[in-house]
């Protein structure tokens, strides 16, 4: 059984995204809206204690992105279905169902990268950006090269054709799972038992869901990365990124990435950990502050 766990404070819904399926969406607080997406092997409820330090402030929409969580799950059989073309129509499609037509966007891993795709496909939507720890698609393939790029083993295993990655994660998924959780958090200390149980329960569950998302990423979102660059498109938003310096190791300046990407750009290292906004929550609630108010952000509360 699912360990399932809820943001303190926060009211629940199912809202329908793109065809129709249901995204499981936390809402709390007042004020102009800002989306927080996370990343893998979490759900929404990685948002908690930052979602908590916003709300005071803002309107705060914290779904499950599909595959995850307790939303919905279609088939992945077709590349478009967990396109992040697809999973940012959903959130967009979420926020108009909410009564919200701007807001802030703020993503982690998985999260960032449909964050980005609803930088690029929704400008006039999207108020500014927030980035955890994340490449754009087409960059993070571009720098991965040599032994130091075995941290990223797991993008290639699911990159496979349907069947063998799904197979092979089944026979040991917990422990999968759990040693995501256990590399990249290395001093233990930043999730409970229970909550550790719900990333790894909730992932065992969406097995073949999440498979679907990473492969998108290698196929379908990756050509349509290299479709922006072709053309000059850009993040017309601000931009904020807050990262750990992978560049180092891999040998890529990550700010020069993602310059190239968003015009507005600010860039900010951190010494937290992958986990950061659980690791450190007043570091991270400041930085969307700080990307909210920055002058070039529109400033508006939902209707």
């Amino acid at each position: 059984m699912t360990t399932r766990l809820t943001i303190d404070g926060f009211d629940y819904r199912a809202i329908p995204g793109t065809d129709g399926v249901d995204l499981n969406v936390a809402v709390g607080g007042s004020g102009p809206a800002v989306v927080l997406l996370h990343g893998f092997p979490q759900t929404h409820y990685m948002w908690r204690r930052v979602a908590a330090r916003l709300a005071d402030d803002h309107t705060v929409v914290v779904p499950d992105l599909r595959g995850y969580g307790d939303s919905g799950k279609p088939d992945g059989n077709d590349p478009a279905t967990y396109s992040k073309r697809t999973m940012a129509q959903d959130i967009v499609t979420v926020a108009s169902a909410l009564g919200v037509d701007h807001f802030g966007l703020v993503g982690h891993d998985r999260g960032a990268l449909v964050a980005v795709r609803a930088g690029l496909d929704h400008p006039a939507v999207v108020d500014y950006l927030g980035i955890l720890d994340v490449l754009p698609t087409l960059d993070t393939w571009a720098v991965l090269r040599g032994v130091d790029a075995k941290v990223a083993w797991h993008l290639y295993l699911m990159a496979q054709p349907i069947g063998l990655p799904e197979k092979m994660i089944r026979a040991v998924a917990p422990e999968f799972f759990g040693s995501f959780l256990d590399a990249w958090d290395p001093g233990g200390t930043t999730f409970t038992h229970e909550e550790r149980a719900h990333y790894i329960d909730s992932s065992v569950a969406a097995i073949d869901s999440i498979v679907a998302d990473y492969r998108a990423t290698a196929s379908v979102d990756l050509e349509m990365d290299r479709a922006d660059r072709e053309h000059g498109a850009r993040l017309a938003m601000p931009v904020g990124v807050i990262s750990q310096d992978w560049g180092s190791r891999l040998g890529f300046d990550a700010a020069s990435l993602w310059r190239a990407w968003a015009p507005d750009l600010t860039y900010q290292p951190t010494a937290s950990g992958h986990f950061m906004a659980e690791e450190n929550p007043d570091e991270i609630a400041t930085f969307i502050t700080n990307l909210a108010t920055r002058p070039s952000a529109r400033n508006h509360r939902p209707h």
